[in-house]
């Protein structure tokens, strides 16, 4: 990033419980009032000192339509202000809000992502996003298309039910040894329980702040020093499902040296070996410790999640640069690279 660009760093995160289910509302806003509240708490800022609003979710996942804009009363309709929305995890909310302060147009933004997974059938949802020709009217949920996934990288020798397992023990902190694991039933061959990620209720936001302002905010911001997203094919049979290009296009875009710390959002324990390779994370490089998606994958916040922990590394000086990681689409089809360094 040269002198003559807008820096913008990330100077807070805050997070809502990610829980089984939510009494909340489908348009998010109990979940979203108390973490707005957190980060105006730890910033000092309020809301008319925000200026762009942009957010992540999902309406047919609400179940009703423009549910993003009656989330809105999480922020409130007067007086008016500049606000955005996209139908995606909120980590491209992030993006656009980040392209939105580097072209001048507001200090500070505040960008969040919401969704209510138990409120219907969220297999059913994800399996209507798939081509509506092909695929679609076979109705191949979100796990079974992980275990086809899991099933050639396995066949490929680029991982095992053992790795897989022990990933599963290591980011949901299972008291269960690997083999206790392996001899458990299958949710769909080769995946079992413990290899995906639960259903969640949840909600994340992030400020964006530029330059000085970031400084006046945070002790230490988490400098954005590479953004980038990419898109494979939505059809199966036009991509290899063992690697993922376009996490690898993304990373080499973004990353231009090593990282600290990488959160992945990896929703199957097989996504984050691939992930792993795909982004070309060394054994050195710290993955994941806030558990990543296996811990808790709110549906349209776990992505923008993970880049606010790994944010929140740089804030707490445990990391020089770190890389947040956010996914969409079957089998890892979309993929968003956020890296990050504290100066």
């Amino acid at each position: 990033m040269t002198d003559t660009m807008t820096e913008v760093a990330v100077v807070a995160f805050a997070e809502s419980p990610r829980v089984r289910r939510n009494d909340s509302t489908t348009n998010g806003v109990e979940m979203l009032v108390p973490i707005f509240r957190q980060l105006f708490d730890t910033t000092g800022l309020t809301k008319d000192d925000v200026g762009f609003w942009c957010s992540g979710s999902s309406d047919y996942l609400a179940g009703r339509a423009f549910s993003f804009v009656t989330a809105v009363d999480a922020i409130g309709a007067f007086p008016p202000t500049s606000e955005s929305h996209v139908e995606m995890d909120g980590a491209w909310a992030l993006y656009e809000a980040w392209v939105k302060l580097l072209m001048g147009e507001a200090e500070i933004a505040l960008v969040y992502g919401f969704g209510k997974s138990s409120a219907g059938l969220l297999r059913r949802v994800l399996a209507l996003q798939l081509d509506p020709y092909v695929q679609a009217p076979l109705w191949p949920d979100s796990v079974s298309i992980a275990a086809l996934q899991a099933r050639l990288g396995i066949e490929a020798g680029l991982w095992s039910e053992k790795e897989m397992a022990a990933i599963a023990i290591q980011r949901r902190g299972l008291p269960e040894s690997v083999e206790d694991l392996l001899e458990q039933p299958f949710v769909a061959d080769p995946l079992r329980k413990h290899d995906c990620a639960p259903i969640t209720d949840g909600a994340a936001a992030i400020v964006l702040a530029t330059g000085a302002r970031a400084r006046e905010l945070c002790e230490r911001p988490a400098w954005i020093t590479g953004f980038e997203h990419r898109t494979d094919s939505q059809h199966f049979g036009l991509r290899d499902l063992t690697t993922a290009a376009s996490a690898t296009a993304a990373a080499r875009a973004a990353i231009g040296g090593n990282v600290d710390v990488a959160e992945l959002h990896a929703p199957f324990t097989h996504q984050e070996i691939l992930l792993r390779n795909a982004l070309g994370l060394g054994d050195a490089v710290r993955i994941s410790p806030s558990g990543g998606a296996l811990d808790g994958n709110p549906m349209f916040a776990a992505g923008l999640a993970r880049i606010g922990w790994a944010a929140a590394e740089i804030h707490a000086g445990r990391a020089g640069r770190a890389l947040g990681h956010a996914t969409s689409g079957p089998a890892l089809q979309q993929n968003l690279v956020c890296v990050m360094e504290g100066r």
